[in-house]
């Protein structure tokens, strides 16, 4: 078995988990609102605008063994510059106002999910940080085109508020396939042990920030 399928084995409770949160079933079975819609574009900005500088971060811990994941993290980097961005454009669209978001504190799952991935880096085996990776990208292809296009009809909002859900849903299929090479190419214990972990946490406090998110009678009294 390939390092990457067994990360896949290993992890699959913990994204079940995340994947049953009902805010993700409702919006998958078209069941959401657009201040609901509008607290997950928010909380997503908050988390994504820390992609780029946890990715240097990573890169930068990385031991000379590991001059291959370097560059790919270079690669990451490059791709994913701007993505928060897109989000705040999103916001707009939808009818929010994005410079009071730029300008908002994350709730606190968001916070403690990026807090997390700093310390690992910081203080543990970089290695680990591919675990939030597979986390985010996996999530990515399963939910965010499928929910985006559900989203959409519900509502009646245009393609320019799903740029950040669209873009991700087909970025991140090519994202995985890249990652599974990188994942295969890993041969030590510690570093799989690391990234396993990392993801299993990922799914958790990843999961945290949907669940923390507006039910649907909050968000329809909203």
């Amino acid at each position: 078995m390939s390092f990457h399928d067994r990360l896949q084995r290993e992890t699959a409770a913990e994204r079940a988990h995340l994947l049953s949160a009902p805010i993700i079933q409702d919006a998958l079975a078209g069941r959401v609102t657009l201040h609901q819609y509008q607290a997950f574009l928010t909380q997503a900005f908050h988390h994504v605008r820390h992609t780029v500088p946890l990715l240097m971060a990573c890169g930068a811990r990385l031991p000379a063994r590991h001059e291959g994941l370097r560059r790919a993290v270079a690669e990451y980097i490059e791709e994913e510059i701007g993505h928060e961005e897109w989000i705040l454009n999103d916001i707009a669209v939808c009818g929010g106002d994005k410079d009071a978001v730029r300008a908002s504190a994350p709730g606190l799952e968001a916070e403690l999910m990026v807090a997390y991935a700093y310390d690992w880096i910081a203080r543990n085996n970089p290695v680990g940080f591919f675990g939030m990776v597979h986390v985010l990208e996996g999530t990515s292809v399963q939910i965010a085109s499928a929910a985006a296009d559900r989203i959409a009809r519900v509502l009646g909002l245009p393609p320019a508020a799903f740029s950040y859900l669209n873009s991700h849903g087909t970025l991140d299929q090519d994202h995985v396939r890249f990652f599974a090479t990188l994942m295969d190419g890993l041969d030590d214990a510690d570093d799989q042990a690391a990234v396993i972990h990392v993801a299993r946490v990922m799914y958790r406090l990843y999961g945290d920030i949907f669940r923390a998110l507006p039910a649907a009678e909050a968000a329809l009294a909203a």
